[in-house]
């Protein structure tokens, strides 16, 4: 309805966002399952980053949430309101794509009220909104320019106020800062949470960036053949991943394999094939004799000149500086590459150096059974 409290919300830079459930929905393309029984809600205002490698079910996914695709099971609701019957511009989503999709024949101010006019606004209201528009994604002067004569970012905001100009419930973007060089790339990412901030949106984001999904989203859904493998926040994904391939996909990690020796209370013991004891937080189903894996990040690492209590002996191969830190690549007795980073301070060791790896004071690393490969 023209003239809502939506419309009035973007106006006034409030919260326009509804919330969205998926509940157990599922695709298939033939044979293949795309998207796997799936169950997720987007609270309003909320952003949510579908993340995983190519191929994971994450882009079929946010069609069908657009309804550019009708899922073989299973249901979508948009503020409570059941779409699945519903073609795409009657859901009231905003859509941003990886290739802009801007019309190269129409000016910026053209392209931006192009979904008004199609909603059938009066030519007295298009003009504001495209104006304010302009204004929120600081492009006030670029009005009369065609896309061809913007940079790549110009064109990312354009195609965001296009999407912002119809007040949309829910703003979906489907990769949509992945063409752009990487200082660009987190300028738009600012920029997005920037916008999402100022009106309370809800967004759903599909990317393959791990950066970009700790960076901009609430929560990160990780998927995975088509399943969701773990979804909460950026801090949890990242330092309690829920499966080995979470811990793989989502930053970096190092593997240790070795077997229990022992359980007690909550702290299991854990003799590494690469030498060494450490002591871990217990997990359900692992017992003594169990062969088992631990995914350490490379910050939780530290060198040591000497052996000691829950240490192992590892040869330093190269270290490379990243910025204020170094990175040391490592290598165990049993062959196993380690990454450790530390603050940088000279060059470090020699390389093939022999030294001993532990556990950075309060260390949190993961463990895992080592029969859990799923997707992995």
């Amino acid at each position: 309805m023209l003239g809502s409290v939506r419309d009035a919300a973007i106006e006034a830079g409030t919260s326009a966002g509804k919330p969205v459930d998926v509940e157990g929905v599922l695709h298939r393309y033939g044979a293949m399952t795309a998207v796997d029984r799936v169950t997720l809600s987007v609270g309003a205002g909320e952003v949510l980053a579908l993340l995983g490698p190519s191929g994971c079910g994450k882009t079929t996914l946010l069609r069908i949430i657009g309804g550019f695709v009708r899922q073989s099971a299973g249901s979508v609701r948009i503020d409570g309101r059941l779409v699945d019957d519903l073609p795409p511009n009657r859901r009231n989503v905003g859509i941003v794509f990886q290739s802009y999709a801007l019309f190269p024949h129409m000016s910026v101010a053209e392209n931006v009220a192009y979904g008004l006019k199609a909603r059938g606004w009066a030519r007295a209201r298009v003009a504001p909104r495209v104006a304010r528009m302009l204004e929120v994604v600081r492009l006030a002067g670029f009005a009369d320019r065609l896309p061809r004569q913007l940079s790549g970012g110009q064109q990312q905001r354009v195609a965001l106020a296009r999407a912002l100009a119809v007040g949309p419930s829910v703003l979906l973007l489907d990769e949509p800062f992945s063409a752009l060089d990487k200082g660009l790339r987190l300028d738009m990412q600012i920029e997005l949470k920037r916008l999402q901030q100022q009106f309370g949106l809800t967004a759903i984001l599909v990317t393959h960036d791990q950066d970009e999904a700790m960076s901009v989203a609430d929560r990160i859904a990780v998927m995975n053949r088509g399943r969701v493998e773990q979804c909460d926040s950026p801090v949890a994904v990242y330092d309690r991943p829920a499966s080995l391939f979470v811990s793989g996909f989502v930053g970096t990690s190092n593997r240790l394999a070795g077997r229990i020796t022992a359980v007690e209370g909550a702290e299991a013991g854990l003799a590494l094939d690469a030498g060494g004891t450490v002591v871990l937080p217990a997990v359900a189903g692992l017992s003594g004799g169990s062969r088992a894996i631990m995914v350490v990040r490379p910050e939780q690492l530290v060198l040591s000149d000497r052996e000691g209590p829950g240490r192992w002996p590892v040869t330093r191969r190269l270290s490379v500086p990243l910025g204020p830190d170094l990175v040391h690549d490592l290598e165990t007795t049993d062959g196993t590459a380690l990454k450790l980073v530390e603050r940088r301070a000279g060059g470090g060791p020699p390389a093939g150096a022999a030294l001993w790896c532990g556990l950075a004071p309060g260390a949190e690393p993961s463990l895992f059974a080592a029969t859990d490969h799923t997707g992995d």
